[in-house]
């Protein structure tokens, strides 16, 4: 008795603004371990779905920039080989006009492989320095692109070969004495007048290179600036 009398006094002294859910617990607590516990054992958590869900348009993203990279190095070397292939025929050309006139007959094949491959490699290793490399480092306009383009196809493509087949044909000249030697003190201005009517027809490659130039740089600057853009707003 006497301890059942001290239970009630317990009861009755207690507040009666106890809150019973910290003795029992809420629905609401219930759905949310479960919930978890679905989401940990079986499915991924919404973080972990959505990051799934972007994984794709990364991916699309980085083939895009890898197909504009891919065209844009396409279009490039094709624009240096048609630029460097031109700069080879002026070689042929210079180098046949120059044998005629210096009424060369030896050493045939070795002049024309050497004017055809210098003037070529020369042409390819001269527009990537002097254009590719400084517009892929940000530090080129437009118009100087350009210049720089057209600029390489008159001197790889018509200076360099032109000077080239004059050199190698005048020693072949010398050596085989096929002309009459030039006087002291005159000897280039006796070289020029012997072909002087010849190398009138290094016009035409000139115009060609000129224009090739232009061409090439003008497509090859445009195309980068198209790649740069598209690349910019995807990010």
């Amino acid at each position: 008795m006497k301890l059942f009398s001290c239970f009630r006094s317990f009861v009755r002294d207690f507040p009666s603004t106890w809150n019973t859910s910290l003795l029992l617990p809420s629905p609401l607590s219930d759905i949310h371990d479960i919930r978890m516990a679905t989401y940990t054992r079986g499915q991924p958590s919404p973080s972990l779905r959505d990051a799934k869900l972007g994984r794709p348009m990364v991916i699309e993203i980085i083939e895009k920039k890898f197909e504009y990279l891919r065209k844009e190095k396409t279009l490039n070397i094709y624009g240096t080989l048609t630029l460097g292939t031109t700069a080879g025929f002026s070689g042929i050309l210079a180098n046949f006009i120059f044998r005629h006139c210096f009424k060369v007959k030896h050493d045939a094949l070795k002049t024309y492989a050497s004017l055809t491959t210098l003037p070529f490699l020369s042409t390819i290793v001269a527009y990537k320095l002097l254009v590719t490399d400084a517009l892929y480092s940000g530090n080129i306009s437009k118009e100087n692109c350009v210049l720089r383009s057209s600029l390489v196809g008159i001197v790889c493509g018509i200076l360099y070969p032109s000077s080239l087949a004059f050199s190698k044909n005048g020693r072949l000249a010398v050596r085989y004495h096929t002309v009459p030697l030039p006087p002291k003190g005159r000897v280039l201005l006796h070289w020029m007048l012997l072909c002087q009517t010849e190398i009138k027809a290094m016009v035409i490659p000139l115009v060609f290179q000129t224009m090739f130039g232009v061409l090439i740089g003008l497509q090859h600057y445009s195309l980068f600036e198209k790649t740069l853009a598209k690349t910019v707003h995807e990010d």
